[in-house]
């Protein structure tokens, strides 16, 4: 119940103000290029795919999945991060992050300014650093997050605690992330990914929602970023849609 009343709060912020406030400078920078259709959420599906060992998830928009994605900040700080968001009811331990408290998501995202998956090279000319606004996936951890409009960011750590676990496909960022190389497709209206059962230790029978967000990066103006800090390092600052409406991860996979 915990989780479901942290993302119930987010729906609250459907709507909101792509932004922060004025304790977040890096924040105001970005101007918005998004076709607010593109992330308008009509439907959404995870198929369990028993023949292939898979499951198959789907997203389609009102508009074009993929189609418009946000202007470069030109550096990290204030970078955007534009989403299709599957948060599910997956334990951390099912992705490969030790065990912790927070909502695990599958995170459909493109971003302009950074390239954060140096294990892959999505668009195949033999650069492993410069994918940035091709769509890829991420595994992350949300929490509830005041801080910022979408009310979640992606649960940070310390790095000097041993204890954390991350996938070894991770980014190497201070955050509770993963870059697990899955493709993305998108096509007219749907954007789809593909993940082995395996990847999820076999954990094929859970619930899931869809939203499409804008999100944003913060470091500070000289790259540093304490974990507690003033703003998240990678904070939800617009939903554009939830598709259950309410955020109750209504869905079953099939």
């Amino acid at each position: 119940m915990k989780k479901i009343s942290m993302l119930l709060g987010l729906a609250l912020f459907t709507g909101a103000v792509a932004f922060a406030g004025t304790d977040c400078d890096s924040c105001k920078k970005v101007k918005s290029t998004i076709v607010e259709s593109d992330y308008k959420i009509l439907s959404a599906s995870v198929t369990h795919n028993k023949k292939w060992g898979q499951l198959e998830f789907e997203i389609k928009v009102q508009g074009q999945a993929g189609r418009s994605t946000s202007r470069a900040a030109g550096k990290m700080n204030g970078a955007p991060v534009d989403g299709y968001v599957f948060p599910t009811t997956l334990k951390s331990e099912d992705v490969g992050f030790s065990k912790t408290e927070g909502i695990v998501a599958l995170a459909l995202t493109a971003h302009p300014d950074f390239d954060d998956t140096p294990l892959w090279d999505e668009n195949g000319d033999g650069d492993y650093k410069n994918d940035k606004i091709v769509w890829h996936p991420h595994w992350v951890v949300l929490v509830e997050d005041k801080r910022v409009p979408g009310g979640l960011s992606v649960k940070e750590f310390d790095p000097a605690d041993k204890s954390v676990e991350l996938p070894k496909t991770n980014p190497g960022m201070p955050m509770y992330m993963d870059s697990p190389g899955f493709q993305v497709v998108t096509e007219g209206n749907a954007i789809r990914v593909v993940v082995p059962d395996y990847r999820v230790r076999f954990k094929t029978d859970f619930r899931y929602d869809a939203v499409g967000a804008y999100m944003q990066v913060v470091t500070g103006e000289g790259g540093e970023h304490a974990a507690g800090g003033k703003m998240p390092m990678l904070g939800v600052y617009k939903v554009y849609s939830v598709l259950s409406k309410n955020l109750s991860l209504p869905y079953q996979v099939k």
